[in-house]
């Protein structure tokens, strides 16, 4: 089913950059800026099975989004203007943020020198948990269990299911099961359970992955340092808030920004959600995010910023910068906004 729809969305931005139709709508939908949500930016491994794929995008597809933006006179911003000019009603130019969650190395290794490139600020929301050394990256490590074997078994339901996991396609099938079963589970602790059990039945050392891909606390305050970097809030331990009790996730919010002051020795005023999407993220959500503190909070759900954002700071969609469709002709169709527009169902705003 994920693979069907990959297929769509490129098919929907191919069409919509052959017809033109993204510069006919541009006027229509771009808004006044944009929030550019990654994750992981890092070249290209050569491995057939990477579902996590999407996560990801090379540094070249960076830069050629930066020059994208540059040769169209917008300016590239950080979050802290982002809310000033959302709060002061100051649309006379255009504008794009870029966000990268979670906290990986190759942010400082990878995107860090192409930002530099550009003079462009960037923010790295981080996990609390993964800085410590102790987080659950619970993707990854479902990942690497399937990529270890050709049979997964595992009890869904009350009944064991064996799956067939020889070739890439079979591993993505698995992985994509596996994956939906999990995000429906009914609290992270599950989750967390689940994922133990796949990675002690197929050898994984999960307690490694975390140490392995994000920056430890003295990386962090080394790559704060840079005058193009704003660290942000990501929780302490990356769960999907709504599924939480409303005192659990404040804690989860008010806590992370602390540790991530008190590590880093400056103010934390910016955060995304976990997941982020509808099922992460809601009207609740949005508002412990304004009482933990925070001056702005981004979604994973798909949106340009339009002068109504000013009154959903803490429930800003984002444009996903996506490693499965890294075409450079694409460019031009996120930045007018149709692609996004398309994908909400043509709501300038999406918070409900």
């Amino acid at each position: 089913m994920k693979q069907i729809r990959s297929t769509v969305i490129r098919a929907g931005l191919e069409a919509l950059y052959l017809s033109g139709a993204h510069h006919l709508l541009r006027p229509v939908f771009a808004g006044v800026g944009a929030i550019f949500m990654l994750h992981h930016v890092r070249p290209r491994d050569t491995r057939e099975f990477q579902p996590n794929h999407h996560l990801e995008i090379e540094p070249a597809f960076l830069r050629a989004m930066l020059s994208h933006l540059r040769a169209r006179d917008i300016d590239i911003v950080t979050m802290d203007e982002v809310f000033l000019r959302l709060t002061e009603k100051n649309f006379s130019r255009r504008f794009a943020a870029f966000t990268l969650d979670d906290g990986y190395r190759d942010n400082r290794d990878h995107a860090l020198p192409v930002f530099r490139e550009f003079d462009a600020p960037c923010i790295v929301y981080a996990v609390s948990d993964f800085a410590a050394g102790n987080g659950r990256l619970w993707w990854v490590a479902l990942e690497r269990a399937v990529a270890s074997t050709d049979l997964i078994e595992v009890e869904i339901g009350g009944q064991m299911t064996r799956m067939a996991a020889k070739t890439p396609a079979q591993k993505q099938a698995a992985f994509d099961r596996l994956h939906d079963w999990l995000r429906a589970l009914p609290g992270e602790h599950d989750v967390l359970r689940e994922v133990a059990k796949l990675c002690a039945r197929y050898g994984v050392d999960e307690s490694a992955i975390c140490r392995e891909l994000c920056m430890s606390w003295d990386e962090l305050k080394a790559f704060a340092a840079d005058p193009l970097v704003t660290i942000g809030a990501h929780t302490i331990t990356h769960p999907n808030l709504a599924k939480q009790r409303e005192e659990e996730a404040l804690n989860e919010l008010k806590t992370s920004r602390e540790r991530i002051e008190a590590a880093l020795g400056r103010p934390v005023l910016h955060l995304a959600y976990p997941y982020g999407d509808k099922i992460a993220a809601g009207p609740r959500e949005f508002a412990l995010a304004k009482a933990a503190g925070f001056k702005t909070a981004v979604t994973t759900r798909p949106g340009m910023i339009f002068p109504e954002s000013a009154g959903y700071m803490t429930a800003l969609q984002r444009v996903s910068l996506n490693g499965n469709f890294q075409d450079e002709r694409i460019l031009p169709v996120l930045t007018s906004g149709t692609a996004t527009a398309m994908w909400n169902g043509f709501r300038r705003i999406d918070a409900a």
